[in-house]
């Protein structure tokens, strides 16, 4: 059995606490805290909620439309930062582990996030991703699913004194990121799980979703 999702995190976080100095961790801490502040996790679409349709590019240039998707079966989306994000780069991987379960049972799965094509298509090759990984430009989709915020000034100076450019992974100047989400869609487009967090450190565990997942297929 693998460990949970969030004890991998976890330790990321603690091992980020162990090599970072406060000062610079506190920066962090202020920018989680003021955007729940702003109640963004109360907007998220919620279950039941019609599913935005969308029709993006994956990271080898293949148009993959939602609808089509949906016609073979119930649909898990995972909306991601970006290849930068360790924190993502584990949830993405704890995913790719259970790939197998979900073709199983005929449910598809799609990464979706703004980073430019080419970013996508080099993560989705040093990562072993098997599902599609979607580029949002502009985080046009995100928004549909109310998820997309912007790093606030004085966080931008800490990502780039750690060499993240957010503007040129994503190819754009306007620092808007999606919350890390993880979607379930009915082949109705209903959703069936809907979860995301201002704190980035924190995710569903896959099995969560799986099981909303599994539920809707067996109806």
């Amino acid at each position: 059995m693998h460990a949970n999702l969030q004890d991998q995190l976890d330790e990321i976080t603690a091992n980020t606490r162990h090599l970072v100095q406060p000062e610079r961790l506190a920066i962090g801490e202020r920018a989680v805290e003021e955007l729940f502040a702003t109640g963004v996790e109360e907007r998220i679409l919620p279950v039941g909620a019609i599913a935005p349709e969308f029709a993006l590019k994956d990271s080898n240039g293949k148009m993959v439309r939602s609808a089509d998707l949906l016609a073979l079966g119930p649909l898990v989306i995972k909306l991601f930062r970006g290849r930068w994000c360790p924190y993502c780069m584990t949830e993405l991987e704890a995913w790719r582990d259970l790939y197998g379960q979900l073709r199983e049972r005929e449910i598809l799965m799609v990464a979706m996030g703004p980073q430019i094509q080419r970013q996508s298509d080099f993560m989705a090759g040093q990562h072993g991703l098997p599902f599609p990984v979607l580029t949002d430009t502009n985080n046009v989709v995100a928004e549909q699913f109310g998820l997309v915020y912007t790093v606030p000034e004085y966080y931008r100076d800490y990502y780039l004194s750690i060499l993240v450019n957010i503007p040129f992974v994503n190819g754009e100047k306007s620092w808007r990121l999606p919350l890390p989400a993880t979607y379930v869609v009915n082949r109705d487009g209903r959703v069936a799980f809907a979860e995301a967090h201002a704190d980035f450190r924190v995710r569903p565990e896959p099995e969560e979703a799986l099981a909303a997942a599994f539920a809707a297929q067996s109806r």
